[in-house]
């Protein structure tokens, strides 16, 4: 039986893996919110970098609606517990990594 929050889950994945595929692979850095080309020195290794970490997300959300769906163990609310820290520190990775990309200012 699928549930509503698997559904939503699942099509949330699916946004995010095709955001990050735009992005490491077809270059899309415009998808990056903040993205100024002004400031980038290196578009094709920020592109690889976010987009990896893009795909990253979306195998995370995937894991949570496989688990949501089966329920391998009692208390798998867990898990979301998990996602929260795990997204947060790629979200966090994301931020601080792409500052390797920037140029210097007043270049």
């Amino acid at each position: 039986m699928v549930t509503g929050s698997v559904v939503g889950l699942l099509a949330s994945a699916a946004f995010t893996a095709t955001l990050g595929i735009l992005i490491k692979y077809f270059g899309a850095v415009r998808l990056i919110a903040g993205y100024d080309p002004n400031r980038v020195a290196d578009e094709e290794g920020l592109a690889n970098f976010i987009g990896t970490n893009a795909l990253y997300v979306a195998a995370l959300v995937l894991l949570v609606a496989v688990v949501e769906y089966t329920e391998p163990f009692d208390g798998a609310e867990v898990i979301w517990i998990a996602f929260v820290v795990g997204v947060g520190l790629l979200t966090t990775r994301m931020i601080r990594g792409a500052r390797r990309y920037e140029t210097a200012e007043g270049e």
